[in-house]
């Protein structure tokens, strides 16, 4: 990197550094332009989401995979008829499944309502309410923890100091006697 020299208004010399590729903003290659357009600025609220994957950080791994073997079991010697189980697990799986969707069809939206709220209050308290309180606190608690410790070093320390010295001269011997 390499710049020309140019004095501000205050009359300070500074010197403008100019990259190979150009300007971050005004790219003067036409690959790296090409590539800034491309890049458009999403906003956090409207990425797009994987409808593939739909638990990416594994919050459910070990409470919901609930498949109709983990329910019902047959042990050796207890078998219904085929065409039983057959239709048993068919019954359990598509239930399920069709279930929980008219559930989240019913109710998906009012429950994200009701939890995007929920973690707006509770993030609003935390922001302006708990940390804010916090510092205060620590703040305040620094001056007492000085006077405390004044305190502690006046009062205890001779004392202790003391006790020790007093204790310092005994001496204790172990013997076995045979």
């Amino acid at each position: 990197m390499s710049g020309t020299k140019y004095v501000d208004s205050e009359g300070f010399l500074y010197t403008a550094p100019v990259r190979e590729q150009g300007n971050i903003y005004k790219p003067n290659n036409k690959m790296m332009a090409d590539e800034l357009s491309e890049k458009a600025v999403h906003d956090v609220h409207t990425k797009e989401i994987d409808l593939v994957n739909r638990d990416p950080k594994h919050l459910n791994d070990d409470v919901v995979k609930i498949d109709f073997e983990d329910v019902i079991a047959e042990p050796e010697g207890t078998h219904s008829f085929d065409g039983i189980w057959k239709a048993s697990f068919t019954t359990f799986t598509v239930t399920k499944y069709w279930f929980y969707r008219l559930l989240s069809a019913i109710f998906g939206i009012p429950m994200a309502l009701i939890w995007g709220i929920y973690f707006a209050i509770l993030s609003f308290l935390h922001i302006w309410a708990v940390v804010p309180c916090i510092r205060s606190y620590l703040i305040e608690i620094q001056c007492i923890s000085r006077v405390y410790s004044i305190c502690i070093h006046t009062f205890c320390d001779p004392l202790f100091e003391a006790i020790g010295k007093m204790f310092s001269s005994i001496r204790a011997t172990v013997r076995k006697e045979i």
